[in-house]
């Protein structure tokens, strides 16, 4: 029996088995809320510097690189319909070894993204609230999420729609007040130059297009969290009633990889278009941002704040400290199934794999409990930010790469797909390994020493269990 076989008769476990309830909307809801709609804010400053000014040519560039990588999280999401995302796919693809080290470094990137968000919704707080310390808001932040998981994930993806409407209003408040300002006052800086550069750091240099693209895929972490919740989609729908019977998996299959496809779209979209608005009304040269870093983290909020208002400043700021939260909720969750399918398998201690009317509760737990220890611990240290953002992409671009390793194990090494498309199945994967090998090597010296800890303890644990297993 294989490995796939033997994880859905496990399945069927009425203690080990997830409610089927989550529809094509909740699923976009879930990915977008984990890459939060107006996510440049924060880097904005950064990448203009990087990119000379070339900012929107920087997303444009990031969004068809990770199209890679969501094209094949489309593949095997059709092929391997299980929670556990990546850890699922790298199992049938490559066998289960590689398929615990991509969960294993996959583990890294759930953990860490959540705690970075909940501390930037803590600090933002603060800011609002400067009686309150940050640390006791980032706290509050991940039990009332933590909360909402433990109540189920239906429930979460309402209240979580709720918050994404609200942020998408801001975005759209955003863009209406930029386009006034732009038709009244004219732009800052020439209309063409967020795709073509600023000139004011000499020539446009392809070459500092690219490596602004290192750091704005971090932008676009989460969609593939979509895949987490395969086994909670409602398989009803156009593909199961065309198909009957067989296509009743499909169906749901069809629902994550279609989502997962268009919130990176729909992202790749908004991050364009407000990037291209607020680089025009951008009064700061990219030169000057280069020459003071210190400006660069504010450069979105100052350029809003100079050109539209203070009340406009506000409101993205409240939206961003929400906003955040709830990405750390669609984190969290994705870390519970990611931990609930690793337990399943034997992989992590079985208890992980026990649900509640359908709630892998203790999985949920166990993440939220150690998010909780390391987003407090950032939030009472002034450098607690820069030591979780440093190393938060690591283990995501890490297990990208396995994902794309195991589209070309799965169908063309193993031909357990049909016929071989060699461009979907064999050129498309290993372009996108490429283009994540070569964000892993323009990480940080940190992110890459951390990263490599991370695997050598994880490499440990499968020597571990395969003594364990031999005696």
């Amino acid at each position: 029996m294989s490995d796939i076989d033997t994880a859905a008769t496990t399945t069927d476990a009425a203690d080990h088995r997830l409610r089927r309830s989550l529809g094509f909307r909740d699923l976009v809801v879930y990915g977008l809320l984990f890459i939060a709609p107006m996510a440049p804010v924060g880097v904005f400053g950064t990448l203009d510097a990087r990119s000379h000014g070339a900012v929107a040519l920087v997303y444009l560039v990031a969004t068809v690189a990770m199209a890679f990588t969501a094209f094949s999280y489309a593949q095997m999401v059709r092929v391997v319909p299980q929670a556990g995302s990546v850890f699922a796919y790298a199992r049938a693809g490559l066998g289960s070894r590689a398929g615990f080290i991509a969960g294993w470094m996959a583990m890294l990137d759930y953990l860490l993204i959540p705690a970075v968000a909940y501390l930037f919704s803590g600090i933002a707080m603060e800011a609002l609230v400067p009686e309150v310390s940050r640390w006791v808001w980032t706290a509050l932040a991940v039990v009332v999420t933590t909360l909402l998981n433990l109540w189920g994930v239906r429930t979460a993806a309402r209240v979580g729609f709720l918050v994404l409407a609200m942020e998408i209003v801001v975005l759209l408040v955003f863009v209406v007040s930029a386009v006034v300002v732009l038709a009244r006052d004219g732009a800052e800086r020439g209309w063409l130059s967020p795709l073509s550069g600023d000139g004011t750091q000499g020539a446009f240099a392809m070459s500092a297009v690219l490596g602004a693209v290192s750091i704005a895929v971090l932008s676009y972490l989460g969609f593939d969290a979509i895949a987490s919740f395969a086994e909670e989609v409602d398989q009803g729908g156009r593909e199961a009633r065309w198909k009957g019977g067989g296509g009743r998996r499909a169906g749901g299959s069809a629902k994550v990889a279609r989502a997962v496809l268009f919130c990176l779209a729909l992202a790749g979209v908004l991050f364009v278009v407000q990037t291209y608005l607020v680089a025009l009304l951008q009064p700061t040269s990219s030169a000057e941002l280069a020459a003071e870093p210190g400006r660069q983290g504010s450069a979105f909020y100052d350029a809003v704040d100079a050109s539209v208002g203070t009340w406009l400043h506000d409101l993205v700021a409240v939206s961003k400290a929400i906003g955040a939260a709830f990405a750390a909720l669609a984190g969290q969750a994705a870390a519970g199934r990611l931990l609930f399918a690793m337990g399943r398998d034997r992989r992590l201690p079985r208890a992980l794999s026990r649900t509640d009317a359908g709630v892998p509760r203790v999985a949920l737990l166990c993440a939220a409990s150690v998010t909780l220890v390391a987003a407090v611990w950032a939030a009472r240290r002034d450098d607690g930010m820069d030591h979780l953002v440093s190393v938060v992409d690591i283990g995501a671009l890490t297990a990208f790469t396995l994902l794309h390793a195991s589209v070309i194990g799965w169908f063309a090494l193993r031909r357990r797909g049909g016929p071989v498309i060699w461009w979907r199945h064999v050129l498309i994967p290993a372009a996108g390994a490429a283009i994540t090998l070569a964000v892993i090597v323009e990480a940080s010296g940190t992110a890459q020493v951390v990263g490599a800890i991370w695997l050598a303890a994880g490499l440990g644990v499968l020597v571990a269990q395969r003594g364990r297993n031999s005696t």
